[in-house]
């Protein structure tokens, strides 16, 4: 069984592009070495090859793996355009079964020795799927791309899936996260690794002022960004003693300030110990009270480090839709039994209900018995059903993500209707 992820920024380096490449091959030899895999690196392609009751762990580890744009399972054929049809139309088969009713090829001829340039490889592939009526061919708006890759054989797949992007982890330093049990602190994290950071984690405990459930949140959540960082400490500090003080001796106002000072004086006293280069926060810029240009210029004047707030310049807008994706990434692999509904659910299924889901009629009922799952509502969705203005974003791939997830893809939708308020 042959896995293919994409190289993206990756290929855009220059003479220190093979540090970069083995530091990647590095990372997943790491998340794979209790599995027998064979992992390479070769024109731009991560190449996967295991067995089959290995495949859950290997597509685990691609869908938490930051350094690649996107992975797909493959069927691999000979190099003749013979079996390329014959390859073409077995997964056309699979893609039927799944519901698909039109396809198209992509093509891309890596090997130029190939006798066959990529549009010909595209309109001679399609032959047998087509003649023999298995699907029909939309080039504009099908069900599914089978995509076709001539390499040193060919590699053919139709069910692509999106990565994390970003560079390898471990490629830029390391940082220490100020983690909290809120979204924005692990979603900073998360961007931070993105960009190749290594990064640990703090957390500031102070019971009975924050619950031993929150505690038992943050520790979920840095073991979460644990998977896509390869490993990642949390370091818990006890802080009631600091916190009682503060409250005793400060005015009022200045509270929450001080608080957080005291916070980032003892984070300089932890980054050395730990390694870290710099300091993450999850701080957005006018946020809340506590997170102005002022306050944050006096916190920041007490860190020794350099302080990094990957989320200070997005807006409500940017942040619901960017935090969402980034929450079903590390998030959507867990039920609801295993994790409690929580306020970003709350928000997905809220984006849900303002989607125009007009045109299916399945929805209208209002029995129970005649509900049908997200998964096979967004599957037929077009931009036509946006929320028509309500808002500037394209809110049918984050459906689609959500669709994809264990927790949000068997939830079930009915007795669908449509009020406005003129």
């Amino acid at each position: 069984m042959t896995y293919l992820g994409k190289i993206g920024e990756l290929s855009l380096k220059g003479s220190n592009i093979k540090e970069f490449e083995k530091l990647l091959l590095k990372n997943v030899r790491s998340s794979l070495k209790n599995h027998k895999c064979t992992v390479s690196l070769k024109g731009g392609r991560l190449y996967i090859e295991c067995e089959e009751d290995e495949s859950f762990f290997v597509e685990k580890s691609l869908r938490t793996l930051i350094g690649i744009t996107g992975w797909a399972k493959t069927r691999t054929c000979g190099k003749s355009i013979e079996e390329i049809k014959q390859a073409i139309k077995e997964e056309a088969v699979l893609c039927a079964q799944k519901g698909a009713r039109t396809f198209k090829i992509n093509a891309k001829r890596a090997d130029k020795s190939f006798p066959f340039n990529s549009y010909e490889i595209a309109c001679e592939g399609a032959e047998l799927a087509y003649n023999e009526k298995i699907l029909d061919v939309d080039v504009h708006n099908p069900d599914v791309i089978i995509s076709v890759e001539v390499r040193e054989k060919v590699f053919i797949y139709s069910n692509a899936e999106k990565a994390c992007r970003g560079l390898p982890v471990g490629s830029s330093g390391k940082g220490l996260l100020l983690l909290s049990g809120g979204l924005d602190s692990p979603v900073a994290g998360y961007r931070m690794m993105r960009r190749g950071m290594k990064v640990e984690c703090v957390y500031f405990h102070s019971y009975p002022y924050t619950s031993e459930e929150a505690q038992k949140k943050v520790e979920t959540l840095a073991k979460k960004l644990s998977e896509f960082g390869l490993y990642t400490y949390l370091n818990i500090i006890p802080f009631t003693d600091v916190q009682m003080k503060i409250k005793e001796k400060a005015p009022e106002d200045w509270t929450t300030l001080m608080l957080r000072v005291c916070m980032m004086k003892v984070t300089n006293m932890l980054v050395p110990k730990v390694g870290a280069d710099c300091i993450i926060t999850g701080e957005s810029l006018g946020q809340v009270a506590s997170q102005t240009i002022q306050n944050m210029k006096v916190t920041e004047h007490f860190a020794e480090y350099p302080l990094l707030r990957p989320l200070c310049a997005m807006d409500k807008e940017e942040k619901t839709v960017e935090t969402v994706f980034d929450y079903l990434r590390w998030r959507g692999d867990l039920t609801f039994a295993q994790d409690a509904f929580n306020e970003v659910d709350n928000l997905i299924l809220c984006i849900i209900t303002y989607l125009n889901f007009r045109r299916f009629d399945a929805l209208r009922s209002r029995d129970p018995n005649d509900a049908v799952t997200l998964g096979e509502i967004v599957s037929r969705m077009t931009p036509e059903d946006e929320q028509q203005g309500l808002s500037p974003n394209d809110y049918i791939p984050l459906m689609q993500a959500a669709a994809d997830s264990v927790r949000f893809g068997s939830v079930r939708m009915f007795g669908y209707e449509t009020v406005r308020d003129e």
